[in-house]
């Protein structure tokens, strides 16, 4: 059978690597038209219509990454899997919630006489809000390793707004690359508070999260990999102190390194979630949980390694492509 030397070890690997690499992607790419749904204004029309025809060719195929991270913890770590979801099903349910007012609204939003049109834009905006309050409250609750207590919840909490913000942020840059005029200036507004908002973020949950688990506090202060580990927030601060000077230039350079906030934008989501997976390994569940422990059968993660090796590269093939195709300015978006 094709992979049958593969140990277990290796499995376990693989299938947390592939887990991460939905979880990153799923991040990036609807973290940017989830940020564009918030930042969604109630009352230009004009704006709404623009913003959501910037995302209207990519945020459907954009959630497949959170699909396959779901299914790939069910195959891989059905236990992981299982807790995960026994101790996250409310906000797991508000977050489908949330997704689901944003499908409905999309489409009804063209199809309604106009007087109804604004109603359900809201409907997309609070959809969009409801869903990345709830994802930030979960990964609170998981990187404390599923506990309940007061300390718990307040990082939650602080999780839930520090992902709203990153996803604002994401989406302004998103904005600014394929809006024009001025919707283009008001994603530069939207951009430089998001930018204050995020770093902040940054900072309150690098703190908190080295009072949560022990080892990640050795690992950060007293390891040698701890000095990789700490060059990377003071990375993220560089980099977002450049998008800073690069959010008061732009405006005035004749449409020139327009795509360089968002670059940025991706770099940080990177850098945060390298650090997070370093922080972390080997456990699926944070302090709770291990990779080996939890690990799937692996006669049958072999098998299914078959279809993975042929069904991610072809998801990243389509993705690519799409973007592809709709790069450049955003144009009207048309229903049929």
């Amino acid at each position: 059978m094709l992979f049958e030397n593969v140990s277990a070890e290796t499995l376990g690997n693989i299938y947390v690597g592939l887990l991460g690499l939905a979880v990153l992607l799923y991040a990036i790419l609807d973290g940017y038209d989830l940020g564009v749904g918030v930042l969604i204004p109630p009352r230009e029309e004009k704006f709404r219509d623009d913003m959501i025809a910037s995302i209207g060719p990519y945020w459907d195929a954009n959630e497949t990454w959170l699909v396959l991270a779901v299914g790939l913890l069910l195959i891989a770590f059905p236990e992981a899997h299982s807790e995960v979801l026994q101790s996250l099903y409310i906000p797991a349910t508000i977050m489908l919630l949330g997704l689901i007012l944003r499908g409905v609204s999309f489409d009804f939003r063209a199809k309604v006489v106009q007087v109804h049109k604004r109603k359900w834009d809201l409907t997309f905006k609070y959809g969009s809000l409801l869903t990345t309050l709830a994802q930030g409250y979960m990964l609170g609750i998981y990187v404390t390793g599923l506990r309940t207590d007061l300390w718990a919840q307040g990082f939650a909490l602080l999780s839930a707004i520090g992902v709203t913000a990153a996803y604002a942020f994401i989406g302004s840059c998103w904005l600014i690359l394929k809006a024009e005029n001025d919707l283009q200036a008001k994603a530069y507004y939207w951009a430089r508070r998001g930018l204050f908002a995020l770093s902040i973020g940054i900072v309150a949950v690098s703190l908190a999260n080295l009072t949560l688990h022990d080892d990640v506090r050795d690992l950060w202060l007293s390891s040698t990999i701890g000095y990789v580990l700490m060059a990377i927030p003071v990375a993220c601060f560089l980099l977002l102190s450049l998008c800073g000077v690069l959010l008061k230039k732009l405006p005035d350079a004749g449409g020139k390194g327009e795509w360089m906030p968002f670059a940025i934008a991706l770099t940080v989501f990177v850098l945060c979630f390298t650090a997070f997976g370093v922080s972390y390994y080997p456990f699926v569940i944070p302090g709770h949980l291990t990779v080996q422990d939890a690990l799937s059968d692996a006669n049958s993660l072999r098998f299914l390694l078959v279809g993975v090796v042929i069904v991610v590269p072809c998801i990243l093939a389509y993705t690519a492509m799409v973007y592809k195709i709709f790069s450049g300015k955003s144009e009207k978006l048309s229903y049929y």
